[in-house]
């Protein structure tokens, strides 16, 4: 089980905490606004279209969706949100990329300082981690939903690169451009997904145990609590027992 598979598998539970939150909400219509400023139109607009894809998987209104793009479009006020990438280390030197979207890059930044120092990591200057991870589709689906064969094949056919199992789910690897057409060809075969994003995975593992595991969980966590955090990305593993252990 990989280090980001782990990570994946605590993201899909604490997805399901932000649904009911509502907080899945503010972070997908922070990224149609962002997104929507390369154009209004989904169909012209690759990045849009995910976004929207996602709004609809968590049952967001279409009204919701409509006025985050009119946002970002310029046609309502509000759109003045910044994207930015923080990049730094966290306990026992692992690399973390931190994705946010800010309407006050300032205060941002000192917040986030604040949490990677308080969780035994440090902020770093800009490209000190990056070169650790590419950009890849991340499409995950319930184990129990697929099997292996039926889902390589639709996955392959559709451009995807790799097929991973995580214990709990498939993980479907494949470039950015593909996104789509994996995911379109993994939905019209009736099969359910947990996630599917455009995600930056490590291109190696750090294996992590005993407190800087635990330490690396609690960085993490706090990243993904802050208001403006979109995504948090990480290299780190660590042993299947121990993470047992950490969340319990």
């Amino acid at each position: 089980m990989s280090g980001h598979s782990k990570w994946a598998t605590i993201k899909h539970k604490k997805a399901a905490l932000d649904a009911k939150r509502g907080k899945s909400f503010t972070r997908i219509i922070k990224e149609i606004t962002i997104a929507a400023r390369q154009g209004g139109d989904p169909d012209a607009n690759p990045r849009l279209r995910t976004a929207i894809l996602a709004a609809k998987a968590v049952s967001m209104p279409a009204d919701n969706i409509k006025k985050a793009v009119m946002r970002g479009t310029g046609e309502l006020e509000g759109g003045q949100i910044e994207e930015v990438m923080f990049e730094g280390y966290g306990p026992g030197g692992a690399a973390v990329l931190v994705k946010v979207a800010t309407d006050n890059r300032n205060r941002t930044v000192s917040e986030i300082r604040h949490v990677f120092t308080k969780n035994g990591g440090n902020l770093g200057e800009l490209g000190c981690v990056a070169w650790m991870f590419e950009r890849k589709s991340h499409i995950t689906i319930p184990l129990d939903k697929a099997g292996e064969e039926q889902l390589m094949n639709i996955a392959l056919d559709a451009g995807a690169e790799d097929l991973r199992d995580n214990g709990d789910q498939w993980e479907v690897i494949s470039p950015p451009e593909m996104h789509e057409k994996v995911l379109n060809a993994i939905h019209e075969a009736k099969l359910p997904t947990d996630a599917a994003e455009i995600a930056m995975l490590p291109k190696n593992l750090l294996h992590l145990e005993g407190k800087n595991a635990g330490a690396m969980l609690r960085l993490s966590e706090a990243l993904e609590e802050h208001d403006d955090v979109q995504n948090v990305y990480s290299n780190f593993d660590f042993d299947e027992k121990e993470l047992e252990a950490l969340t319990q």
